[in-house]
């Protein structure tokens, strides 16, 4: 059987495991997670296999990014399953930390980043996000004192600001996006995509293809604006509920009015149902 990574609990562990790695100078890569781990979680450990010596991947859901009104206490958890599912990656360490070890009593800090993380996409929906995201990442670094770290695309915001808060807190790590990993009808994977109903899955495709439909009528000269809205139309038509359905740009996220003002992200999020979806494509 494929070796399981060794769970550590503890913050002396952890700085124990650390420690002997980097007094080896054995390069670190860093995948973080809030388990219920699937084909897309398990890609990213398998490039971090490639990139690094080691390979810790921390299994934490971070009350700190939930609104009062969001699904933490339904957040799918299963650790036996994630450990197995990991079994065979290369991962090396699983940093399994409970909340009272990352926010012990008394904790009184957050970040609260600007740039990506106020561009009016998730942050207009969900306000204490990022700062729930670069608080606890930013925890992670320096626990895990990581020399490489690893985020999918899928979440592309959420990447952007990863990358602003390293570069602009001079942390000593490189952050790297890795392609989405899709389902074969093109869905973007997601630990939620396990709350859609039946019919819900065989509809959630659609948002891709709108994307890529979008992006085809962008490359083919249409206005930024007029093939987003008609991307927002079809979605509702198909009976998704959008929060947006945007062009930006692809480096700093900021609105702009036509292909000459830079590479082009479309990113959407729409709710099917009771689960909200997110996903992006490069145009």
């Amino acid at each position: 059987m494929p070796p399981a990574p060794r769970v550590v609990r503890t913050l002396a562990g952890l700085r124990r495991a650390v420690e002997g790695f980097q007094q080896a100078q054995e390069t670190i890569a860093l995948v973080p997670t809030m388990g219920a781990l699937h084909e897309g979680h398990l890609s990213l450990v398998r490039l971090a296999h490639r990139r690094a010596r080691r390979r810790i991947v921390s299994i934490f859901v971070n009350p700190a990014q939930f609104a009062p009104t969001e699904d933490f206490v339904s957040y799918p958890r299963n650790l036996k399953a994630d450990l197995l599912a990991l079994a065979g990656t290369g991962a090396d360490l699983a940093w399994v930390p409970s909340n009272e070890t990352m926010y012990p009593p008394g904790f009184a800090l957050r970040i609260v980043p600007g740039g990506p993380a106020a561009a009016g996409l998730e942050d207009k929906f969900r306000p204490n996000f990022f700062c729930g995201v670069a608080t606890v990442v930013a925890k992670l670094f320096l626990q895990c004192r990581p020399d490489i770290a690893i985020f999918g695309e899928k979440d592309y915001q959420q990447l952007k600001v990863i990358a602003a808060l390293a570069r602009d807190l001079d942390m000593p790590v490189k952050v790297l996006g890795a392609p989405t990993a899709r389902e074969g009808d093109g869905l973007a994977m997601s630990s939620r995509n396990a709350y859609l109903s039946a019919e819900e899955r065989r509809i959630a495709p659609l948002l891709y293809r709108t994307l890529v439909g979008c992006a085809e009528r962008i490359r083919r000269g249409e206005a930024l604006a007029e093939a987003a809205e008609e991307g927002r139309a079809a979605l509702a038509t198909a009976g998704f509920a959008p929060d947006y359905l945007e062009a930006r740009h692809a480096g700093n996220l900021q609105m702009i009015e036509s292909q000459r003002d830079g590479p082009i992200r479309l990113l959407a999020a729409a709710r099917l149902g009771t689960t909200r979806l997110i996903d992006n494509i490069g145009v």
